[in-house]
Order: structure tokens, then sequence, then C-alpha cells
């Protein structure tokens, strides 16, 4: 019944996005998924990461013969291409075989095995889904949200020292070699949530169930949440509204060489193109949420996860496509959905009701002060940057804490006391 109402609504969801994008004359993320059975994808590292998923409810057999099939489906695509001359990319076959789960689960599959099978696709096209969502969404804020809050957010970042400034400046000094790696961790975060998801549902074949919590349920959750916020925040980043990128749209061209000077902010207009996408981080908050759940990894996941929160925190700045207050308000977020997650499997009670309400209300706080405190923060930098930081800190701590409650570790079992040799 759950994965049904989640179907449905979900379904009802992406309907209304694709009406609203239709309103702009753009096709929705239905549209634009239902292309991709036929015309060149726009990611296929992430038609193969939603196949991969959709792998763990098969047997090693039946993964290889899928794996076999989309590549050999790919390969017709990719020769059709290339004789018509077209772009060259790939994808389509693993789009090919998660429709085709779906026709066998519903024509050659009864009960719990339909059931499974049904929900593995549906796992593997959710991660796609979401990526397509995320894209609608942000032709949504353009095109209604014609100014945008980048002089508040630019002034509140005095409180930390303007870190994009600083990072923009280190990332440019590396050269093209540091921002190709990158550009690699940005851009293939879905691809990262996939690899760490793939370790959690490693037992589903042999379980015939998928575990109450894993990555998946947050990394969409956060998906469907963040964008609506933007609605309320819109910002574009400090290489939009301040930099090279924003054309004519900018305030000033100072980014990343001259930081910005204190004024009184006010919202300013802008392109009717640009996401304002900034406020909070979702990239941040992915990133946050692949380095919890890659915590009970093995030690190369583990490395991996403290390297993609890193790299992506180190991108986000450094490219200008974020300020240092957004990446504080994308941890708080990510903890939050976290720990709101883990209560829904595990049951609410009072602990889990207290750290979701404390890091909502933390949140909040932060986007009411980076709105109408900003100056202040700005001017009184040593009080506020630390104020931040003990802010985000304190969340961080009380998921770490509350969580170790939830899950206590198993205390070893008494050695057996040794008996008396009898004469």
């Amino acid at each position: 019944m759950l994965w049904t109402v989640a179907g449905v609504a979900t379904l009802g969801f992406l309907v209304a996005l694709e009406i609203i994008a239709r309103g702009y004359g753009l096709p929705g993320p239905i549209t634009n998924q239902a292309r991709e059975v036929i015309f060149i994808p726009s990611s296929g590292p992430l038609l193969y990461a939603g196949l991969a998923l959709m792998m763990v409810v098969l047997t090693w057999r039946q993964r290889f013969i899928a794996l076999g099939a989309a590549i050999g489906i790919d390969v017709v695509f990719w020769l059709v291409r290339w004789a018509a001359g077209a772009q060259m990319m790939f994808g389509n076959g693993a789009l090919w075989v998660m429709l085709g789960c779906v026709v066998i689960a519903v024509t050659r599959r009864t009960g719990a095995e339909r059931a499974l099978l049904l929900k593995g696709v549906g796992l593997g096209l959710l991660l796609v889904a979401g990526h397509k969502t995320g894209d609608t969404w942000l032709l949504i804020t353009s095109k209604t949200r014609p100014e945008v809050l980048d002089p508040y957010v630019a002034t509140a970042d005095h409180a930390l020292g303007n870190p994009s400034w600083l990072v923009g400046q280190a990332v440019a000094a590396t050269g093209p070699i540091g921002e190709h790696l990158l550009h690699i961790v940005y851009g293939q975060l879905p691809l990262a949530a996939a690899v760490i998801a793939l370790y959690q549902l490693r037992n589903v074949a042999a379980d015939r169930r998928f575990p109450g919590h894993h990555l998946v349920r947050t990394f969409l959750v956060i998906g469907l949440l963040g964008p609506g916020i933007y609605m309320l925040f819109p910002v574009v980043g400090p290489v939009f509204a301040y930099g090279a990128d924003g054309g004519s749209w900018a305030v000033t061209d100072l980014w990343p060489n001259t930081p910005l000077a204190i004024g009184l902010p006010h919202p300013v207009p802008f392109d009717g193109i640009t996401p304002r996408n900034c406020m909070p981080s979702l990239h941040t908050a992915w990133a946050t949420t692949i380095f919890i759940h890659s915590r009970k990894g093995s030690r190369l996941m583990r490395f991996a996860g403290a390297f993609w929160l890193v790299a992506t925190l180190t991108a986000t700045l450094g490219f200008g496509y974020h300020y240092g207050v957004d990446l504080v308000a994308g941890v708080v977020f990510a903890i939050t959905v976290e720990a709101a997650m883990r209560s829904f499997d595990r049951g609410w009670d009072r602990s889990a009701v207290r750290l979701v309400t404390y890091g909502t209300a933390v949140f909040a706080t932060l986007l009411v002060m980076y709105r109408y405190l900003p100056v202040r923060m700005a001017e009184h930098p040593w009080a506020f940057g630390p104020l931040l930081i003990v802010a985000m800190t304190s969340v961080v701590y009380g998921y770490v804490r509350t969580t170790r409650l939830w899950h206590p570790k198993a205390a070893p079992a008494p050695l057996p006391e040794p008996q008396l040799m009898q004469a």
C-alpha cells in the first residue's frame, strides 16, 4: 500500500510539473524522459546508474543478461547515429532494459516476485526521473522569480569571510587539471549516490526485500523539497550576480578577484534563464547525505564519501555557484531530512521529534538571518561567523548523538568463568 501511494503521488507530481512546463512552452520531465527511449539521452551515466539500482533485485545471471542487452541495444543506437552523423551518446539501452523489466514483471511474474521486480524498476527510474524533475524545477524558478536576493546572501557571507571569493581564486590557481577534476565530481553526484546505494542494497536479491532506510530515499526527498525553498529564496550565485557569467544582468563584475563591499542589500532583477538554485545548496545537501551513508561501508567507501564531500564543497564555492552561507544551510537541511527519513523508518519518538524540530528551527532561523540581518552579520563577522558554524555543528552533533542512541553497539558477550579443577 505504501509503495502504491508513493507511486501515485510521484506520478501526480510529475504530471503537474509537465503541465507547468508546457505552460512555458517547454517539455516537462515526462516528455524529456520519453524522448530518451529513441533520441539522444542527456546523461548516459545516469541511465546506467538507474539500471544498476534496478539490478539489485536480480540474480547474477539475470544481471549479466540485463547488462548485456543494454550494451547491445546501445551499440545498435551508436552505429545508427554514427552513420547518420548525429551526436554520439549512450544510455538508451539501459532505459530499454528497465522498461522491458516492467513488461516482464506484469506478464511473467506474480505475487512477491512481481512486486519486488517492480520496486527495483521503480527505484532505478526514480533516480532518473528525479534528475528530470530537478531540471523542470529550475526552469520554473527562472520563469517565476524575476528578482533575486543575491545582495542579501552576499552581504551575509561577509560573516564567513567571503569563502566563495577565496576558494574561487584557489581553484583558478590549480589550472585546468584541478578545474576538470572538480567538474567531474560536481556533475556526477547522482552516480556517486548510486554507488553508495548499490553497496547498501547489495543483499536485496538474497533477502527478497529492501531495507527500511537507504540513501536513495533521502536523496529523492532532498530533491523534492529543496526546489520549493528556491521559490521562497531565489538566488543565482556569485559567478552570475557578481561575475562574468551574469553578462549584462550582473550587478558588477568582481568575482572572484575583488571582495564585495558591504552595502545596503535589495532585490535585483535577473534574466529568465538562469536557475535560482542556491539557497540552500542541494549539492552540499546531497554530498552530506552520501558522506553519512558511506560511514558504515568499507574503508574505501568511507574514504570515497569523505572525498566526494570535500570535493563537492570545493567545487560549489570555487566555481562561484554558491555562497558560503548556502553551504551552511545545505548541511543543516540535509541532516534534518536524513533524521526525518530515519525516524519514518524506525518510528517517531520524543528524541526523533526533538531532533527534526530542532533542525527545522535552525534552518528557518538561518534563512531569516540571511534575509533580514545581512548587514548586521557583515558588520560583526567575529560574532555571526562563529554563530553560524556553532548552529550548524549543533545540528550535526544532535544527529550523531541521537542516532547513536537509536542504534547502540552490541555489548560483547561475557567470557565464561573458569571452573575449578576437581581433585
